[in-house]
């Protein structure tokens, strides 16, 4: 079967988790435990370490992002998935010929409703034709295919639904095997309905379109609210879509007009396209194309080209109130890495800014905005404008601002 590696995703757990890494030992003396640690305020990793488990130390980032940093300092093998507040036996998950082994429990332990787990069911069914019994269940075990084609796994509590999804997708067998388990579950109080409500939202991104950032982790990708918040640019958007959704590795012009007929290509003629069609000019529309690829260029890391797009609207010119709102709302999740605009929404916030511009600035003022954007293309072909930002000690310091650390 290979070597077996325990992740544990646990977060102010140290009342409880000293009893699951040493029962998790006992049951598995053959196996390393790995506590993601996400951001605890108590003793948890403290605890842990002592009773015996490997911590992984992490700001809080959400139990799927926490999950997924921790599976990187794992050795090669299959994976057995836990909550760190479990009281029951895993054994015949580990022992389960499936790729995906989930833990069913017997009988329903308090809670809310059951709103987010008839949520999440529907939503199994409706994108992998799986009829799951525990779509949230936390404790599964992973073959080493399912490993590979579930990792990364998707943000926050959205983790366990798609990851489901992901298995079924990729062909692989999937169990519910009932088992006599017991976890401390959220109450009917405040506390209860705001993390549910929480895990709702979660569920609903983590099945919807997702991006990988610049530190590997699967975030949702919500460029497309932009096209929905801001009609005008709802072309640009989708268009940015496709490139998130088919794109290859080509970065750059040169990148993509190299390899013929790329989902960048089809940016680099219809935003301009576009562009034309809206403002009846060719500045018009080699202003908006640059302002699009300029803020594209920018999304390399998180809350950069909400910045940039928040700031630019202070020059360039009015855009719609309901994007300058929206950007606003988007800019804590995007710094936190809870969210990603990808290419929809990158794009589609320049071409605003290109808008703006347009209607803003004319004659010189209108020539000189799109050489000072070209000289900015160029320069990001050659070397890049992250590059720029982090040797510039003022909009380092900028950059940074708001944004969770390493």
């Amino acid at each position: 079967m290979g070597s077996l590696t325990v992740l544990v995703a646990a977060r102010d757990e140290e009342e409880r988790v000293v009893e699951t890494v040493t029962k998790l030992l006992l049951a598995f003396p053959d196996a390393e435990v790995i506590v993601a640690d996400d951001g605890s305020r108590d003793a948890t990793a403290e605890v842990a370490e002592k009773a015996g488990a490997r911590v992984v130390r992490l700001p809080r980032r959400g139990k799927g992002q926490a999950l997924t940093l921790a599976e990187r300092e794992a050795p090669a093998g299959s994976l057995l998935l836990c909550d760190a507040d479990l009281r029951g036996d895993l054994s015949a998950l580990v022992s389960s010929d499936a790729d995906v082994a989930i833990a069913a429990f017997p009988q329903r332990q308090g809670g809310g409703f059951g709103i987010a787990r008839r949520a999440a069911r529907r939503l199994i069914r409706l994108l992998a034709g799986f009829d799951a019994r525990e779509p949230l269940s936390g404790q599964r075990h992973l073959s080493e295919r399912a490993r590979a084609a579930c990792f990364p796994l998707a943000a926050g509590f959205g983790v366990e639904t798609r990851m489901t999804i992901d298995a079924v997708r990729a062909e692989l067998s999937v169990d519910e095997i009932e088992l006599p388990l017991e976890h401390r579950v959220t109450g009917r109080d405040v506390r209860g309905f705001a993390h549910r409500g929480r895990q709702l939202v979660e569920i609903a991104l983590a099945c919807g379109p997702q991006g990988v950032n610049f530190r590997g982790l699967r975030l949702p990708l919500v460029g497309l609210l932009v096209g929905a918040a801001a009609p005008s640019v709802a072309p640009v958007a989708l268009v940015g879509a496709a490139d998130d959704r088919w794109s290859g590795p080509e970065r750059g012009f040169r990148g993509h007009l190299g390899s013929g007929t790329t989902t960048g290509v089809l940016k680099l003629v219809a935003i301009p396209l576009w562009g034309l069609a809206r403002t009846r000019s060719i500045s018009g529309a080699l202003l908006v194309g640059l302002s699009a690829n300029a803020v594209n260029q920018l999304d390399t890391r998180p809350g950069r080209a909400l910045k940039a797009f928040l700031l630019g609207s202070v020059l360039a010119g009015p855009v719609p109130k309901r994007a300058l709102g929206l950007a606003v709302l988007l800019a804590p999740y995007d710094l936190r890495e809870m969210t990603m605009l990808g290419d929809a929404g990158s794009n589609a916030l320049g071409a605003l800014l290109g808008l703006g511009s347009v209607e803003r600035h004319t004659g010189l003022r209108r020539w000189s905005a799109i050489v000072a954007l070209g000289a900015l293309t160029a320069y990001g072909e050659r070397t890049s404008l992250g590059r720029l930002i982090e040797q510039t000690p003022v909009l380092r310091e900028l950059d940074a601002f708001g944004r969770s650390p390493a």
